[in-house]
C-alpha cells in the first residue's frame, strides 16, 4: 500500500537521479567536511508534529555546528509561510545528494514519504547516514504495519526514539527492535504544549478521527455505505448533538485525517457544515494550534489523543467500529479497560457523555491519573534529550565501531524476521 503512486516514466527518472547522486557523491565528496542533518515529516506535506518541532529546534540550537535541511513535498506551498530555512524539494537531484552526504537524518512516517522518495531500492547505498525514526504519535492504538517497502528502511535505521517505558517495551517485545536501537526521549511536539492544563471553559470541541487503510479502496458507493462514515456523519447530525452544540454555542471543528483526504468532498457535500460545524482539510489549519485551542476532543483511535491527555482535557472515545478495528489492525492497548476516556459506543453515548461534561462542567480529565504510565516526562525538554541521543550515541558508535563499518553491512541489525512475517501477513 503506497501513499503516493508515480508512474513508471517518473519512477524511471527517481531511479536515474539516486543513481547519478550516488555516483556524484562517491566521486566528489568521498571526503565531505561538512555535519549534514536531514530532517522530514508529514510525507512532506506539512510543517507540523513532531519531526518539525525537532527541525525547528535544531535549526535553532544547530545550525552553527552543522547543516540543517528540511525535506518538503513541492507540490505545497508551506515553506515560504513558515519561512522554513534550507527547505529542499523532495525528488529533486539535490534530494538525494544530500541524502548521501548527510551525517544523521531523521523522519516521522517513512523515509521514502520523508526524505527521499524511491530509495527502498537503494537503502543499501547509503552506509553513512546515522537514522533516527521519530514517532508519530506514541505507538499504542494501532499496531504496527509493516509493507514489503519497509522492512529495508526499517532495518537500515540506526534509532528509534520512545516517548515513554511504555512504548520502550512495545517497540522491543511487539516489534522487535533491538535495545542498542531504542531511545527513550519523549515526543517532541510535547515542547509545545502546556502539562496538565484544562480549560476554564468548554467553547471548543475538535472532533478527529484516525485513518483505515481497509478503506483505501472502496467505490464511492461503498465508502459512504461505511461504518467510518454512517458514524461520523450520524453523530454530527443528530438531533440531541445539534441542540447541544447550538444551545451551548459549542464550536465543533472537525479534521479529517490526511491519508483520509480522498474521501473529503463526500463529508463536505452531505450537509455537516454549519454555524457551528466546521470542516477542515488537514492542510487547511495547524494542528498544534487546533490542540491548544481546543476545550475537549472527540475521537477514535487518533494518537492525537495523547496531546489531549498530556495537558490534562476531556476525551470521548468514540469507538464505533471496535472489532472490525481490532480484526483489521489490532491494538496494543486494551479498548474495553484501559483507554483514558470516555468510552462511547454509539452516538447516542457520545451525545450522553458530551451533555454530562457541560452540565457538570468537567472541564479535566478524570484519567489524568493515567498519565504517568504512558508519558514518562511532562517538561519542555523531549526535544533537547531527543538531539543527545542522536548526536551524543551517534559520535560514542563511530568512536568505538568504527572498524565495524564496513561497505557491505549496516550499523545494527533490527526488526526480528518473526515481527517482519507477522505484520507483513497482516
Amino acid at each position: 500500500m503506497r501513499l503516493k503512486q508515480d508512474g513508471v516514466w517518473k519512477t524511471g527518472w527517481i531511479y536515474v537521479k539516486i543513481l547519478l547522486a550516488y555516483i556524484t557523491v562517491k566521486l566528489f565528496y568521498r571526503k565531505d567536511p561538512k555535519t549534514i542533518l536531514l530532517v522530514g515529516g508529514n510525507l512532506g506535506e506539512k510543517y507540523e508534529d513532531n519531526a518539525a518541532v525537532f527541525h525547528r529546534y535544531a535549526t535553532e540550537n544547530f545550525s552553527d555546528q552543522m547543516e540543517i535541511y528540511w525535506m518538503y513535498d513541492p507540490h505545497y506551498d508551506y515553506v515560504k509561510k513558515h519561512q522554513i530555512p534550507k527547505a529542499v524539494p523532495l525528488g529533486s537531484f539535490r534530494n538525494y545528494l544530500l541524502f548521501f552526504r548527510a551525517s544523521y537524518s531523521v523522519h516521522g512516517h517513512s523515509i521514502i514519504y520523508d526524505l527521499a522518495p524511491g530509495m527502498d531500492k537503494f537503502i543499501f547505498l547509503n552506509k553513512k547516514t546515522v537514522m533516527l525514526h521519530i514517532s508519530h504519535g506514541i505507538e499504542c492504538f494501532k499496531k504496527i504495519l509493516i509493507q514489503k517497502e519497509d522492512i529495508p528502511l526499517l532495518e537500515r535505521c540506526n534509532y528509534f526514539n520512545c516517548a515513554s517505558e511504555y512504548e520502550y517495551d512495545i517497540k522491543r517485545n511487539e516489534w522487535g527492535i533491538s535495545d542498542d536501537k531504542l531511545v527513550i526521549t519523549g515526543m517532541a511536539r510535547f515542547d509545545r504544549l502546556t502539562p496538565d492544563h484544562p480549560s476554564s471553559e468548554m467553547k471548543r470541541l475538535l472532533l478527529m478521527f484516525t485513518w483505515r487503510e481497509w478503506l483505501f479502496d472502496l467505490t464511492e458507493e461503498e465508502f459512504l455505505d461505511s461504518t467510518y462514515f454512517l458514524s461520523t456523519v450520524g453523530l454530527l447530525k443528530s438531533e440531541k448533538f445539534q441542540m447541544i452544540i447550538q444551545d451551548e454555542k459549542l464550536e465543533v471543528r472537525v479534521i479529517l485525517h490526511p491519508f483520509m483526504k480522498r474521501y473529503e468532498k463526500y463529508f463536505r457535500e452531505n450537509g455537516i457544515i454549519n454555524e457551528r460545524i466546521t470542516f477542515f482539510s488537514f492542510d487547511e489549519i495547524l494542528i498544534m494550534e487546533e490542540l491548544r485551542d481546543a476545550n475537549m476532543l472527540i475521537t477514535d483511535y487518533s494518537s492525537i489523543c495523547w496531546d489531549f491527555l498530556y495537558m490534562n482535557k476531556p476525551i470521548i472515545f468514540y469507538t464505533f467500529d471496535q472489532q472490525e478495528f481490532l480484526a483489521n489492525r489490532g491494538s496494543y492497548l486494551n479498548l474495553d479497560t484501559d483507554l483514558f476516556g470516555y468510552k462511547a459506543r454509539n452516538k447516542e453515548e457520545v451525545v450522553y457523555y458530551l451533555d454530562t461534561l457541560i452540565k457538570e462542567k468537567r472541564f479535566e480529565n478524570p484519567f489524568f491519573n493515567k498519565a504517568s504510565a504512558y508519558i514518562d516526562y511532562f517538561d519542555d525538554h523531549n526535544c533537547e534529550r531527543l538531539a543527545t541521543a542522536l548526536f551524543s550515541k551517534s559520535s560514542r558508535r563511530k568512536q568505538t565501531n568504527h572498524k565495524k563499518e564496513s561497505e557491505d553491512e549496516n550499523h545494527f541489525s533490527l526488526v526480528s524476521a518473526e515481527a517482519v512475517q507477522y505484520n507483513c501477513n497482516k
